[in-house]
């Protein structure tokens, strides 16, 4: 079939490569316009943009997909079929219709479950045990299509939403090139999402990715693996703003046998690096970064700011 792939981020990546070295023919990608990006804040394009540049693929970048020059473009192109990837802009009613199998998104989770914009994330910062990657038919409701096929993937302990998107980006275009597949032979079988189950995956906000050192442990290090790498948890320190990477139980510790008094917030150097109080026991940060630095292991940045024996985050 010929396809025109919408996806902006580099979790689109695999699925374009997949669909390359598929049997279908990527006819252009659509992608949202250049941005600034990086701590320069130069203009720079998606990666899927980038990819596109690298392979020869027209790519497309519209300020909105209703606007009337993209509809003529997409009319033009003719295509059979318009797989999606996290491209990060509703598509209007008026431009689902123009292919002749209509549009069919990658989403990453196991729908209704975490219908919108970070799936992911929300799994990790719920605790789920369990999540995965859903093909279904794209319309106009958020989410809310017929689905075609879904795969599952536990979420491991350690995992951030990186490591975790990075799986499901590379396991999921398999799914969807299995879809498009199903589709052009006449296989492809599609069943309405259960009315149960639904719920709601909102952008994680910079508000939301404040560390309350009060809250329990366990929600601490979900939040933080949640937000990691984007946008980033977060604390103050001395006035300032200082993101926080993983956390985790110090090796001596347990959390049922073995908590080491430390009030909300308070640091201590332990033997095994920098301890933070929470609303239930301690836990040893990672990597840290101060506002406007690298981000450094925990204890180098400790021995350069020395934290007095009263200071901590938040105050």
């Amino acid at each position: 079939m010929r396809l025109l792939v919408a996806g902006t981020p580099e979790a689109a990546v695999p699925s374009l490569a997949a669909i390359e070295a598929s049997r279908h023919e990527i006819v252009a990608v659509l992608t949202r316009p250049d941005a600034p990006a990086g701590r320069g804040r130069r203009m720079a394009p998606s990666a899927v943009a980038a990819w596109a540049a690298q392979h020869g693929v027209p790519a497309l970048q519209p300020g909105r997909p209703g606007e009337a020059g993209f509809l003529d473009e997409l009319r033009a192109l003719a295509p059979d079929c318009c797989p999606v990837i996290a491209y990060g802009a509703l598509v209007p009613p008026v431009a689902l219709e123009i292919p002749k199998h209509g549009w069919v998104n990658l989403h990453f989770s196991l729908l209704p479950a975490w219908r919108g914009a970070a799936p992911v994330q929300r799994a990790l910062m719920a605790g789920d045990d369990i999540t995965g990657a859903t093909t279904f038919q794209l319309e106009e409701g958020l989410d809310t299509g017929p689905v075609y096929g879904t795969l599952t993937e536990p979420i491991r302990h350690d995992d951030t939403a990186g490591s975790l998107l990075e799986r499901l980006s590379v396991a999921g275009a398999q799914l969807l090139v299995a879809t498009m597949d199903a589709i052009e032979d006449g296989s492809a079988q599609t069943r309405p999402q259960p009315s149960g189950g639904v719920s709601l995956a909102p952008k994680v906000t910079v508000a939301e990715a404040r560390l309350e050192w009060e809250l329990p442990a366990l929600r601490l290090d979900r939040l933080v693996r949640a937000c990691t790498p984007d946008p980033g948890a977060w604390t103050t320190w001395r006035g300032q703003r200082l993101k926080v990477g993983p956390l985790r139980l110090p090796e001596h510790a347990s959390a049922a046998t073995d908590p080491v008094p430390l009030p909300p917030g308070r640091l201590v150097l332990d033997r095994d690096g920098v301890l933070v109080g929470t609303g239930t026991v301690p836990l040893l940060l990672g990597e840290v970064q101060p506002q406007g630095k690298r981000a450094m292991e925990a204890a180098d940045w400790a021995r350069g700011t020395r934290p007095g024996p009263e200071e901590g985050f938040g105050t």
